[in-house]
């Protein structure tokens, strides 16, 4: 049986969640609410009369959209940007807190959470994200004696 690769179940969970965020703030566009309105309405201001966290979510969306699936017309197709397990860790928590803060971004944020999590579990046991999407990493012997 083979081994987990937690980084390539990841990135199917933060592809789910940029495209859910995608739509959240699609959505928000018509409906604006903040999450937690009914603690405060301090945060108003931040989806009307101008829609800042609608279009904050939705450029986030297309970022992790375009990070995680790296087509060739996106610009993070085999770069160093694109695989790195620390700059995703860094920037997914704000794409976590943007999709939060948003009334129909609730679910997202917790995909983007739990996409963290595994993403730490596998830089935590030392995986690496191969220069080709969906590859398999290279094995670092090729000559071992007793193994098909």
């Amino acid at each position: 049986m083979g081994k987990l690769i937690k980084n390539h179940w990841a990135r199917l969970i933060v592809l789910t969640a940029s495209i859910y965020q995608i739509a959240a703030a699609l959505e928000g566009f018509f409906w604006p609410k903040v999450f937690w309105d009914f603690l405060t309405t301090n945060l108003d201001p931040a989806v009307r009369p101008i829609p800042i966290l609608q279009i904050l979510n939705l450029l986030l969306g297309i970022l992790g959209l375009a990070w995680e699936w790296p087509l060739p017309i996106f610009a993070f197709a085999q770069t160093a940007m694109h695989r790195s397990i620390e700059a995703r860790l860094a920037v997914y928590p704000l794409s976590a807190l943007a999709a939060l803060l948003l009334y129909q971004g609730t679910n997202p944020g917790i995909y983007y959470l739990i996409g963290l999590g595994v993403y730490f579990w596998g830089f935590s046991e030392g995986e690496v994200v191969c220069p080709d999407p969906w590859c398999l990493p290279r094995r670092k012997s090729a000559n071992r004696v007793g193994h098909v």
